[in-house]
């Protein structure tokens, strides 16, 4: 598996990851933070197994297709993410998925909504 910055003409196989986990994004933003840099994708064999959207030290969106959880797909985007950043990388998440990220080393405090989270991780 390779984790790299995604290129413009993945854009629409990286919407499709985003969709299939149900994430809001916006077609034209994620295009924009392609071009920026600000977009890594896992890849094998040219396939994009997951994505993980970055703006400003901060994961934007973080998916990986149904049929490659568990396979450490998503943990090697959040270590990539916490590569290309400088200083933490901060993410806000859903509850049920607090046992990935503290095993990734983040630091977990609630939002204002009860049902989400926001975890940091130093370098």
């Amino acid at each position: 598996m390779e984790v790299r910055p995604a290129r413009p003409a993945e854009l629409p196989d990286v919407m499709g990851v985003l969709d299939g986990a149900l994430l809001a994004a916006d077609a034209d933003r994620v295009g924009e933070r392609i071009e920026d840099g600000r977009v890594l994708v896992a890849t094998v064999e040219s396939r994009v197994l997951g994505a993980c959207v970055l703006a400003d030290g901060e994961i934007d969106a973080i998916a990986v297709r149904r049929s490659r959880r568990g396979q450490g797909v998503g943990t090697r985007l959040v270590n990539a993410a916490a590569d290309a950043v400088d200083g933490p990388l901060v993410v806000e998440f859903d509850r049920r998925v607090r046992p990935f990220y503290d095993a990734l080393g983040f630091v977990s405090r609630p939002t204002t909504d009860p049902k989400r989270l926001r975890g940091r991780r130093e370098r």
